[in-house]
């Protein structure tokens, strides 16, 4: 039976939001020649020289100002966490940003000289100015491949204040996929479970990519994990400890619940006794993966999104746990946990249940395996009990060839953090996960050989099992 459930606040999704809204105008017309090899990208990163944007116009309040500093900064981190690029220091520019234009010499009055940004190995120049009008932020960017002198991408972006982020997160990807053919991930937004430490509630919350504009979803005051949004961005499943009366006594259960992000309503789609949990969607939204405890078993189900078709996947074998299931982006695979062996491994089967393999020999316990986009690897965390911690890995789905180990790193106290619950970003360059290297668990991301990690996170939350939206 599905019980719906009104949330106390209705929630506005990004998806669905029309304040977030950003309109973008050719300026210029702009060369199509992909100018960077992402597969490359790892031996040497490009130049790129990023000037503060220019205030067009007339005066600016220190608010307007301060947004201007805000939009920068964006598109600054998004360029910078892509692992393509290596930025010029403004004290070695030949020429002054904020005195010429932004286009150059012989296109625009005071135009800037390509002779100058080459003479300092500049790859790629980006010039931008702003302006705000009327709640309306209005961005005129540039950006020109200086050693053919060839204008890359060239547009008028308009946005209200509200979405001014969101302004900088969409020229930073029309930019990415200018210069690689392919766009990024700072449109996509994730899902996350997050709290305030031990002994706190813990409620699922939708964000940017960079931990901005965090919207909750789930207000039961009590403990939700495993989050996971459907591919046509609609759903997000969630598991929560509802209290609820059990052969006469009152007692917590931990449900699966869906959350419709058009309506904002939440209901209970799986309140079978035990663990309900590990929900991820198949590729036609219709179906889920589930993982539903019987005593002290574990086995994987395929359930429709409404809880009433439900399908074993796996059977046991024995009193075995098989958790953590994740459907591969073509929908015909499906990586899990299992302690079958004795100690948990990843293990994949068909998405029929059948043909099941192991693919990890590595440690003591390996667990939340996550497909890359392509469906060629997998992620997934491993325990190693010299370091008495975890760490996150990287391995052919199929098994076969050398295990990477991405992270290694240490607490403020000295001992080994733990690196947990990776997930491949969209574009599958890089994997974001979860670290306690601060002291309480942030998001970091990585480049897919190790390289180039950034934290992406910077407060006194705790944050778990981030996954990504469409």
């Amino acid at each position: 039976m599905v019980r719906k459930i009104k949330n106390p606040i209705t929630v506005a999704i990004l998806f669905f939001g029309v304040c977030a809204i950003v309109l973008a105008a050719p300026i210029a017309v702009a060369q199509n020649k992909f100018l960077i090899d992402v597969g490359k990208a790892h031996v040497r990163k490009s130049l790129l020289a990023f000037p503060a944007l220019k205030r067009l116009g007339s005066a600016f309040t220190a608010q307007q100002e301060r947004e201007g500093d805000e939009l920068y900064a964006v598109i600054d981190n998004d360029l910078l966490t892509t692992g393509l690029f290596r930025q010029i220091e403004p004290s070695a520019f030949l020429e002054n940003p904020m005195k010429t234009g932004l286009r150059p010499s012989g296109v625009e009055k005071n135009g800037f000289d390509f002779k100058k940004w080459s003479a300092i190995g500049t790859e790629f120049l980006i010039k931008g100015g702003y302006q705000v009008l009327r709640g309306q932020v209005i961005l005129n960017i540039y950006a020109y491949y200086v050693p053919k002198g060839n204008l890359v991408l060239g547009r008028r972006y308009t946005a209200s204040q509200f979405a001014l982020r969101r302004l900088a997160h969409t020229f930073a990807n029309d930019f990415v996929k200018a210069v690689t053919g392919k766009p990024s991930f700072f449109l996509h937004h994730l899902v996350v479970a997050i709290d305030h430490g031990p002994k706190t509630h813990r409620e699922i919350y939708t964000m940017d990519w960079d931990g901005y504009n965090k919207h909750r979803i789930s207000f039961f005051h009590s403990i939700a994990v495993s989050p996971s949004w459907s591919p046509n961005g609609r759903y997000i499943a969630y598991s929560c400890f509802i209290r609820r009366r059990i052969r006469g006594l009152i007692r917590r259960n931990l449900d699966l619940l869906m959350y419709d992000a058009k309506t904002h309503h939440t209901w209970i789609v799986s309140s079978r006794n035990g663990n309900n949990m590990g929900a991820d969607f198949f590729p036609d939204n219709r179906y889920l993966l589930v993982s539903l405890t019987h005593g002290r078993a574990s086995d994987i189900y395929k359930m429709s999104r409404n809880g009433h078709t439900l399908v074993a996947l796996t059977h046991g074998p024995g009193m075995s746990l098989n958790v953590e299931p994740a459907i591969s982006p073509n929908g015909k695979e499906i990586a899990f946990s299992s302690d079958r062996s004795g100690r948990p491994m990843i293990y994949t089967m068909t998405s029929y249940g059948t043909d099941v393999k192991r693919r990890t020999f590595l440690g003591q316990y390996n667990a939340t395996p996550a497909w890359s986009p392509n469906g060629k690897k997998l992620a997934f965390a491993s325990y190693d009990k010299h370091k008495q911690a975890f760490d996150i890995f990287i391995m052919n789905a199929d098994g076969t060839g050398q295990v990477l180990r991405l992270t290694s790193a240490h607490k403020p106290n000295g001992r080994w953090a733990n690196n947990i619950d990776p997930i491949f970003t969209p574009d599958g360059r890089q994997i974001v996960f979860v670290s306690n290297r601060s002291g309480n668990n942030q998001l970091y991301i990585v480049d897919t050989n190790g390289d180039n990690e950034r934290r992406i996170t910077h407060d006194n939350l705790w944050y778990y099992q981030p996954k990504w939206g469409p």
